[in-house]
């Protein structure tokens, strides 16, 4: 409902789902912003950006974020709806949503869909996931890229988050409070094709969202029976760097309460910048704390959290604090060009590999996509991928399906390969024992080959391996060493 202030309205907070689950995802990689400046010449600022692999897109990094969200309730509510919010799709007309559905083999029946096109479809999805009936999961995800040279290349980020929303006694943040104010102005914007944005002078954008971010969030405070001194932790997430800054300065919280926008250590994710400043938000907040979300893209959104005394057992884990501090900060700025296909370097002097083909993908879906397995009845071995006929017994179509994904195996040989097709050569491959069985053939990521081990203890995360000449992306899983938290 909008009132004549042009202010979202709700009836009340209680209303609303709380979040009974989250997730964030913070990519290996980094960019030192003086790795840009050494190239090009000019100033590239301090600290560096979040950067998403070769094999890495806003689905497969939505994915991970899932996967961390929803570890953390192996018995709670099973996600029916799915809302995806991204600004860079890895498909258009096709349903994104549908591949992190398929990679969390959820059943049938739960709705898989798209938010997309603008860095405000994240907000959107989250109040949409609030206001389901159903347990609903928002995941929200943006890779962030700019022209050389350029401040979305500087500031932007690779990052993605996500929530489950439900009703249960299990909450660990309650939404108590919405506001939101609209305006049509022109500040940012992409049209169909175009490789990087179009930011109009940042002064006019500064002026513009002023009021609409101060009409909004006097509006969620006053739902909410909170004054500005009340909020316990304030996350002013957005694009337009000049007004989150002025409008932080102004809210009249008191200044340990403002959260850190993260943008000095792995830049700003856009779409999912609010969703990680939560998660982080989350990761460090006391039961009772009060946490307002302001997000500014095309108007002014409020969201205003309470925490309740399950988030303290109920973390998400690695924390984004953690995954920061697990990042490599090595990558070269010419690597980061031509990952991100702005320089056009000569690929590697093999075949290209064959292009995925519509019906094997469906027929084995729920390995290829959600990496289940199969145990054999009669002896216990598990087999990857799945056999009608058991290698160790040759027990025929006694199968039990049995989900690997998070299962953490250790490095049972590998080599480097410098001759096989890689778009980041070279290629390192492993066979990988699980300690409860099933051994798996697959490529390292997120890797140095100079320090792998046998031995070395690796996990299970969901990448894109290559895009075909037709566009379609082949996701499978690969196995990345075993970092912070998790180690």
């Amino acid at each position: 409902m909008v009132d004549n202030d042009g202010l979202l309205a709700t009836e009340g907070g209680s209303d609303l789902a709380g979040i009974v689950a989250y997730g964030a995802y913070v990519p290996y990689h980094r960019l030192k912003r003086s790795e840009i400046a050494a190239v090009l010449g000019e100033g590239g600022g301090r600290g560096a950006r979040a950067v998403a692999s070769y094999d890495e897109d806003a689905t497969s990094m939505g994915v991970e974020a899932a996967r961390a969200a929803l570890r953390r309730v192996p018995a709670g509510p099973v996600p029916e709806r799915i809302f995806f919010a991204t600004a860079n799709p890895p498909y258009l007309d096709k349903t994104n949503a549908a591949v992190i559905h398929a990679a969390l083999d959820l059943p049938p029946s739960a709705l898989a869909v798209d938010f997309g096109g603008a860095v405000r479809s994240g907000v959107g999805a989250l109040l949409a996931a609030a206001d389901s009936r159903v347990p609903t999961l928002a995941v929200l995800s943006d890779l962030r890229t700019g022209l050389p040279g350029g401040g979305d290349e500087k500031e932007g980020g690779d990052a993605a988050a996500a929530f489950l929303f439900g009703g249960d006694d299990a909450v660990l943040a309650e939404l108590i409070a919405v506001g939101a104010t609209t305006d049509e102005f022109l500040d940012r914007w992409r049209t169909p094709g175009a490789p990087a944005g179009r930011v109009w002078e940042e002064r006019f954008g500064e002026h513009v969202y002023g009021p609409l971010a101060d009409a909004a969030f006097a509006d969620a405070l006053k739902q909410a029976g909170l004054s500005p001194g009340d909020v316990d932790h304030l996350v002013v997430a957005g694009l337009p760097a000049r007004a989150v800054r002025r409008f932080a300065g102004g809210a009249g919280v008191r200044p340990e309460a403002l959260a850190d926008d993260l943008t000095g250590a792995i830049g700003n994710a856009a779409t999912a910048q609010p969703g990680v400043l939560l998660a982080d938000v989350l990761d460090r907040a006391e039961p009772g704390r009060t946490i307002a979300v302001v997000v500014l893209a095309d108007g002014a959104t409020v969201l205003v959290f309470r925490a309740t005394a399950a988030l303290a057992e109920r973390r998400s884990q690695p924390s984004v604090a953690a995954q920061i501090a697990a990042g490599g900060d090595g990558l070269r700025y010419a690597t980061f060009l031509t990952w991100r296909g702005l320089l056009n370097r000569e690929p590697p002097r093999r075949p290209d590999p064959d292009a995925p083909a519509a019906p094997p993908s469906h027929r084995t879906g729920r390995y290829k996509f959600g990496f289940v397995g199969g145990r054999c009845d009669s002896c216990g071995a598990v087999h990857l991928p799945p056999v009608r006929v058991c290698v160790k017994c040759g027990a025929i179509d006694r199968m039990t399906d049995v989900p690997m994904a998070d299962a953490v195996g250790t490095v049972a040989t590998f080599t480097v390969d410098r001759l096989a097709f890689t778009p980041s050569p070279p290629m390192v491959a492993a066979v990988i024992n699980f300690p409860g069985g099933g051994r798996f053939r697959c490529q390292l990521t997120d890797v140095d080959p100079a320090t792998v081990a046998i031995g070395d203890r690796v996990e299970m995360t969901f990448r894109r391996m290559l895009t075909a000449g037709n566009g379609v992306h082949n996701y499978f899983w690969k196995a990345r060493p075993v970092r912070g938290e998790e180690a």
